[in-house]
């Protein structure tokens, strides 16, 4: 499991063993999906990351995601 988004949005989760990757403009946000490891079984976005990968969720290929809640 991986967390995508704004680091203070996401800081306690790595509590929880969760891998962070603190990331916050659109484009940062886009780069990392893109080079996210294909073995990630969860991918948690938050609705800023979410909103940035767009698309790129829904393409066949694409990694399972959830949008947490504001």
């Amino acid at each position: 499991m991986l967390a995508l988004g704004e680091p203070a949005r996401l800081a306690g989760y790595s509590l929880a063993g969760v891998v962070v990757v603190g990331v916050g403009a659109p484009d940062e946000v886009r780069r990392a999906w893109d080079r996210l490891p294909r073995e990630v079984a969860l991918v948690l976005l938050t609705p800023e990351a979410a909103a940035a990968v767009g698309e790129r969720r829904e393409q066949p290929d694409a990694l399972l995601s959830v949008v947490l809640p504001r």
